[in-house]
């Protein structure tokens, strides 16, 4: 080979090379423009209306499981409450903070965390019951087990979804000590109140089965059960709610949401899911027409404070009186439209299972929920709303005018 030129392989290397470049310069004025088109497409960001499916879709895909199940889970829960008050003579054990509790607290407590575990095994939970008293009382627990054993869903495949039955007694109490979560501001959490307002359900009158699935202390998914409830969701509040309101025709009813995704009711029935409905607080243009609910017992609520706002309101109509979170769900149909639970004590701390599912609820109602300091409700501190004091609900549209007036009463800064 003369000097000076390329080995042959090099030379081949580079001749294609070439041929290579020459190709490309011809071809990619053409390209480009196409290239161009069809990564703009790919990179464009999305139009304010583009961007609400994928992202409700997202959250559809996160939380569709979460909810059913949610759902089925107070709708059993609410099964075995009913047979409690029916069956069992509404017996009741002494509790530390002491309000009553009934063997319907502890069957529906281990009805839902036996559902969250079969579903969520890694998930924690905060619930309200400790199994102590039971290892101890034989003829409670028993009691309690064979309510357990012989509540299910009508419904094989929704049944199934919770998991089915509980093995045994011992497996049963177990189940109920695993609410023993410290709660907190990391990771998901599942809060429950298997009966929410005790001395309503004693009394036949308002009560509710609460479940609320928090994420790093936000409120993701809520429902709530209750029994004695009207299902039709245009009843009015009316002064008799919160007693002797049991096996009504009509009554019953399942309010749950989903954080960016609204509220909405169904028929509680003892199966498969009924068809629900999206629920809205009603527009309040004049307070002199408002409705608002406060608890029955007087050490929940100040009810002469209430009053005294509700007169700086303008509002006219008595308070409806009712326990349990049914407030919630009352007011984020449209029957009501404030909800106040005022502080009775300094040193007093709401518990988050009393208040999460409601809040999530009224908020996606297009409501809005603090405390009398004008600060969101904090599920991340961990069982109790330790940072907060009292609970405002109401319309987004009027919830400053009612916190303004809660404040002058209250002498709140």
């Amino acid at each position: 080979m003369p000097r000076g030129l390329p080995h042959k392989p090099l030379f081949s290397l580079i001749l294609l090379t070439s041929l290579l470049i020459l190709i490309l310069a011809a071809f990619i004025p053409s390209i480009l423009p196409r290239v161009g088109l069809i990564l703009g497409h790919l990179t464009r960001p999305l139009s304010s209306s583009s961007t609400t499916t994928p992202n409700i879709a997202k959250m559809t895909s996160l939380y569709a499981k979460e909810l059913e199940i949610a759902q089925l889970a107070v709708q059993r829960a609410s099964i075995l409450t009913k047979r409690v008050f029916h069956e069992k003579a509404k017996g009741t054990v002494s509790k530390d903070d002491a309000s009553p509790v009934t063997i319907g607290d502890f069957g529906a407590q281990a009805l839902i965390i036996s559902a969250l575990k079969h579903n969520f095994p890694h998930d924690e939970v905060v619930a309200e019951e400790e199994a102590a008293e039971l290892r101890t009382n034989a003829a409670l627990r028993d009691q309690i087990w064979d309510l357990v054993r012989t509540t299910q869903l009508d419904d094989v495949a929704a049944e199934g979804l919770l998991g089915g039955s509980i093995k045994d007694a011992e497996a049963m109490l177990d189940i109920i000590d695993k609410g023993n979560s410290k709660g907190g501001r990391v990771g998901r959490i599942w809060t429950i109140d298997p009966i929410d307002g005790t001395k309503g359900f004693l009394r036949g009158g308002q009560y509710a089965v609460c479940l609320a699935l928090l994420e790093d202390g936000d409120v993701k998914v809520g429902a709530i059960g209750c029994p004695n409830l009207p299902v039709d969701d245009s009843a009015p509040l009316t002064a008799d709610i919160g007693a002797n309101a049991t096996d009504d025709e009509g009554r019953g009813v399942l309010f749950s949401a989903v954080i960016g995704q609204g509220a909405t009711s169904r028929p509680l029935k003892t199966g498969s899911l009924a068809e629900g409905k999206s629920i809205s607080m009603k527009p309040l243009t004049d307070m002199s027409n408002a409705s608002f609910c406060e608890s029955v017992e007087a050490g929940h609520s100040n009810q002469s404070e209430s009053a005294q706002i509700a007169q700086k309101l303008g509002i006219t109509k008595p308070s409806v009186r009712m326990d349990s979170q049914a407030k919630y769900g009352s007011i984020a149909r449209g029957a009501g439209d404030i909800y106040l639970r005022l502080p009775t004590s300094k040193t007093y701390q709401e518990k988050i299972w009393d208040h999460a599912a409601g809040d999530l609820i009224v908020r996606e109602a297009g409501g809005q929920v603090t405390d009398t300091k004008g600060n969101r409700l904090d599920f991340g501190v961990g069982r109790t709303l330790a940072t907060n004091s009292g609970v405002i609900a109401a319309p987004k549209a009027v919830h400053s005018q009612v916190l303004s007036v809660v404040q002058e009463v209250l002498g709140v800064k």
